[in-house]
């Protein structure tokens, strides 16, 4: 009966390894050389340069504004453009609009990315420091003169700024140029809000509100250019 007993517990332990070595799950064999089978990574050519520069003239100022630019530098497919600008107001003052010109060529296609913000307080000015990074340039170009060109900084109000900050100047631009519009402020569900009050009746309201909402009131144009060396 003991040796009935010890065969058939014999049985039992196969049949169980049995049943674990089928249900295991697999597992990839790596070859006699030990080597395993590595994720791809993407491909960088290393035909893309990597080269950085300060300007020749750091400093520039147009329009009551100062732009300085303190490096450049090259990198893949893109230029970028470490500057710093002197704010008017406590408004949100960014950069408007800039091109990057090398050889024959002009790259309108950018962006910009805050870096830092310093408050205009009583009796001194703000600062606003951003990256510009100009996209898409061939890793070929001849960037050994490059200029880098700010046109315009500005700071596109929010509807409560034009009572407050923009609708005197406006008043004042109109009224120098002979244009017969009038602006005042009033409560709209708790808020002041700028309105056209009175304006020519050959002028449509359309017409009226093109004049009196145009970039030209909040837009600073410079230019302030910038010119580097980032090699061949």
């Amino acid at each position: 009966m003991g040796s009935a007993d010890h065969c058939s517990m014999k049985r039992t332990i196969l049949l169980l390894l049995l049943l674990l070595v089928a249900c295991s799950p697999f597992v990839p064999q790596t070859s006699d050389t030990g080597t395993t089978t590595t994720v791809p990574t993407a491909y960088i050519d290393p035909s893309y340069p990597t080269v950085q520069a300060a300007p020749a003239v750091v400093s520039q100022l147009s329009s009551g504004i100062e732009v300085r630019a303190d490096r450049a530098w090259r990198d893949g497919k893109q230029v970028n453009v470490d500057v710093c600008f002197t704010l008017l107001d406590a408004s949100d003052w960014s950069i408007w609009g800039a091109n990057l010109q090398y050889a024959d060529q002009t790259v309108l296609d950018f962006g910009s990315t805050m870096v830092s913000l310093q408050e205009p307080v009583e009796g001194q000015s703000g600062i606003r420091c951003d990256t510009l990074s100009f996209l898409n340039i061939p890793p070929d170009a001849d960037l050994s003169n490059v200029n880098v060109i700010i046109d315009a900084i500005a700071a596109p109000p929010r509807p409560e700024d034009y009572c407050s900050i923009y609708m005197p100047k406006i008043q004042q631009a109109l009224t120098e140029r002979g244009i017969a519009i009038t602006l005042n402020c009033t409560d709209v569900n708790g808020m002041q809000t700028m309105q056209i009050a009175g304006k020519p009746d050959a002028m449509s309201q359309e017409e009226a509100e093109q004049i009196v909402y145009s970039d030209e009131f909040y837009t600073v144009k410079g230019p302030w250019s910038f010119t580097f060396n980032l090699g061949q």
